[in-house]
């Protein structure tokens, strides 16, 4: 006991010794989880073969369930295992799923025919959803520990270290993202496998899990030093408890002949403290905002789905260095590191010297227009796209006397990079490739002759097999391509300005609103508020499954004009909610509660007295009265 206190009071430079492994965890964790969202939605489109509205509504339902199991983790930690033991539990299912993923992608081990193909893909598809649902479990139900465990480890003369520790969390975050979405990317590129060279998602989804191991490791190597708080009991099942007997209790009395009150919440006074539900309604005052709040994570989160997919029609080659559709992604996280301080120390000071009052709320209504216009320029880029022929496309023609043979082809799945997806199927007249080399062969059985030819993006090709089609060493060089339209070279970097505008939308609103949420929120229900901002993100995940999978928008432009529009209508909305809230002081409300509470309890400590010297008076009267007798 006494070696355990002393490794908890170890410090370097002013810090906890344990902060260390928390934050090295912090890093590896946040790798191993954007990581792995990087390359998601090109795995369901390219690997699982899932198409596009398919692709991006299993992407958000995975984002969602990532936000919705916080919740369930917080009730573990606060009223069961308490912070460590969660973190230690549910990061070992963590990383069992990031190791299920990373075998769903090896095609080899359904690949029995050996031609780069996957034979049995539900086996992979399986694979891949448990190992989803394990991660969000995971990632989401140690996300409210593990920052919280953290400001636990400082003791009362560590003020300073403790809010300096949140900055430095919240960089680690950011840093995890920023090399995990520029690596993962580079990975999924190469080519890997036992029988067949194909595109390395077992690696780029390995690789994750490899640093999530280690951040597991890591925690438990500082095991010794951490100071573990014991569970106190969930203040959520309290607040849930409270708003369903108030619910109750006001359907019990809903008759006229019961006199009204003057909030709904004060229905709960017959079983619960004035004060405990003077917090209730300063939470539900906020949570009331956060109603128009999704459909900013709405837009938000379709960086890394609808905007990937949109980068893999464009050209990514930057000179020397070919950028990969996946690594856009990249822009987010440098804009933040960038734009954070920036906001700051420079923006905010020179709005204050304007004499302009710029609240949160009108912050957050900033960051919200913002993030819509970042739809109208990914629209407008889209509709550039679209001009230049949205894709590739060969007609086949086949001349007298081939029409027996069998055609297979191998082609790249990304602009430029090399993958072999091998058909064995008929062919459609027009094939869309995504593609800077193909290569096909067309065997009769007992023959084979391979073609291959460089394509550009965006480009219209007619491949012509004549009728003298001769087997044997030459014979590609009868088969001969017209190049009906032009590649299309409409480069990625124009995607930049919409990355720009979504970034500072994020940090304008996202930063702001956790500010005003902890600002706002009683001193024992920050959690609960944390809670319902999380919950947020996964609503707005759950509107993009709704346009994806209802609306069924033909036209990728006039989805991104239809969900910049939505955001607008609801910026407007929440403007005006914002017009009308009145700041809080949680702080001031809850003293006097506890000032009316202290003065109820004096005077009822006050009564009992008088009445237990009446009693004791009443007593000696009548000892005295027996003594005489």
């Amino acid at each position: 006991m006494a070696l355990i206190l002393c490794l908890y009071e170890q410090e370097v430079c002013g810090y906890p010794l344990s902060i260390f492994f928390i934050v090295v965890n912090e890093f590896c964790e946040r790798f191993s989880y954007y990581g792995m969202r990087a390359v998601l939605v090109l795995y369901f489109r390219y690997f699982l073969r899932f198409d596009d509205d398919l692709a991006t509504s299993i992407y958000h339902t995975f984002v969602a369930l990532c936000y919705l199991t916080p919740i369930l983790g917080a009730i573990v930690a606060d009223s069961w295992l308490g912070k460590f033991k969660t973190i230690i539990y549910l990061s070992i299912v963590y990383a069992i799923g990031q190791v299920v993923m990373a075998v769903s992608a090896i095609h080899d081990i359904t690949d029995t025919d050996r031609d780069g193909t996957p034979d049995n893909l539900t086996l992979h598809i399986v694979l891949s959803m448990v190992g989803l649902l394990l991660i969000a479990l995971g990632t989401g139900g140690i996300k409210p520990c593990v920052a919280a465990f953290g400001g636990d480890q400082f003791q009362d003369h560590q003020a300073k270290q403790r809010s300096t520790f949140f900055s430095v969390f919240y960089l680690c975050i950011n840093g995890g993202s920023l090399l995990s979405t520029i690596i993962t990317p580079i990975l999924r590129g190469q080519e890997c496998g036992i029988h067949s060279q194909q595109k390395c998602y077992p690696l780029a989804f390995g690789v994750p899990a490899a640093l999530m191991v280690v951040a597991l490791v890591v925690f438990i190597i500082g095991s010794g030093m951490y100071h573990k708080t014991e569970p106190q009991g969930n203040i959520m099942l309290d607040v849930c408890k409270c708003i369903g007997f108030a619910i109750k209790n006001r359907f019990r009395h809903r008759s006229s002949s019961y006199p009204k009150r003057m909030h709904w919440m004060d229905w709960a006074e017959e079983k619960h403290e004035k004060l405990l539900i003077a917090q209730i309604k300063m939470v539900l005052k906020v949570l009331f905002l956060y109603i128009p709040l999704p459909m900013f994570w709405t837009l938000f989160d379709q960086k890394g789905s609808r905007w990937t997919l949109q980068a893999t029609t464009m050209d990514g080659n930057f000179g020397s260095l070919i950028l990969q559709p996946d690594q856009m992604q990249t822009v987010n996280p440098i804009l933040i590191l960038t734009l954070v301080p920036i906001m700051d120390s420079v923006v905010y000071p020179l709005i204050k010297k304007c004499g302009l009052n710029f609240t949160p709320l009108r912050r957050m209504t900033v960051g919200m227009f913002l993030a819509a216009m970042a739809f109208v320029a990914a629209a407008l880029v889209q509709i550039q796209i679209d001009v230049s022929v949205y894709n590739t496309y060969i007609v086949w023609q086949f001349v007298s006397g081939l029409v027996k043979y069998s055609l297979m082809l191998s082609w790249p799945c990304m602009a430029r990079n090399r993958c072999s997806i091998t058909h064995k199927h008929r062919f459609p007249k027009h094939l869309f490739l995504l593609i800077s080399r193909a290569t096909f062969t067309i065997t009769n059985g007992a023959n084979t002759c391979e073609y291959s030819r460089e394509f550009g993006f965006g480009s219209s090709y007619t491949l012509l097999i004549p009728s003298h089609f001769v087997w044997g060493p030459t014979c590609s060089e009868s088969i001969s391509g017209v190049e009906d339209i032009q590649p299309n070279s409409f480069h990625m970097g124009w995607q930049i300005p919409q990355y720009f505008l979504i970034t500072c939308g994020e940090v304008v609103f996202s930063v702001t609103g956790l500010e005003f949420s902890y600002s706002q929120a009683p001193s024992n229900m920050k959690a609960v508020l944390q809670a319902g901002w999380l919950f947020t993100v996964a609503i707005g995940n759950f509107i993009v499954l709704i346009v994806a999978e209802i609306a069924q928008i033909e036209e990728q432009w006039a989805e991104f004009v239809l969900f910049a529009s939505l955001l607008v209508a609801v910026c407007v909305i929440f403007s005006i909610m914002a017009y009308f809230y009145t700041y809080m002081d949680p702080a001031e409300i809850e003293a006097q509660f506890r000032d009316k509470d202290g003065t109820e309890e004096s005077d009822k400590e006050e009564l009992q007295m008088q009445k237990k010297d009446f009693v004791d008076h009443h007593n000696e009267d009548d000892e005295a009265k027996q003594s005489k007798m």
